[in-house]
């Protein structure tokens, strides 16, 4: 379980990736992404950054790698705008869970529909 101040510094890192992401990222492989949540190492030294991609396959595997690519720019902005003792070296992957959510709805859905 991650402590208080862990929570706080994930939150803190997802809202500077966000924001850098949204307003900063020219990169055009980078389609429409979401960072949905930072998972920091207890000592700072990785972040894994959870994202969201809108888009097939073929969009999430380009913004994967746009974002890769992008990722030292991407760290500056973390050093540039928080005080942390290390900056994270940060990796990212796609986050699956809202893939899973609308599975698990499609299927209540279909279950609850009524048989013609």
């Amino acid at each position: 379980m991650a402590s208080p101040r862990m929570r706080r510094v994930d939150e803190a890192v997802r809202a500077v990736l966000s924001d850098a992401i949204a307003t900063q990222l020219k990169d055009p492989r980078v389609g429409f992404v979401t960072v949905t949540s930072v998972k920091t190492s207890p000592d700072l030294r990785h972040a894994r950054v959870y994202v969201s991609v809108l888009g097939d396959d073929d969009v999430r595997a380009e913004s994967l790698d746009g974002l890769r690519s992008a990722h030292g720019f991407l760290q500056r902005r973390v050093a540039s705008e928080l005080v942390l003792k290390h900056t994270p070296t940060l990796t990212f992957a796609y986050d699956e869970s809202v893939d899973r959510g609308m599975r698990i709805t499609e299927l209540l859905q279909d279950e609850a529909a009524p048989e013609a």
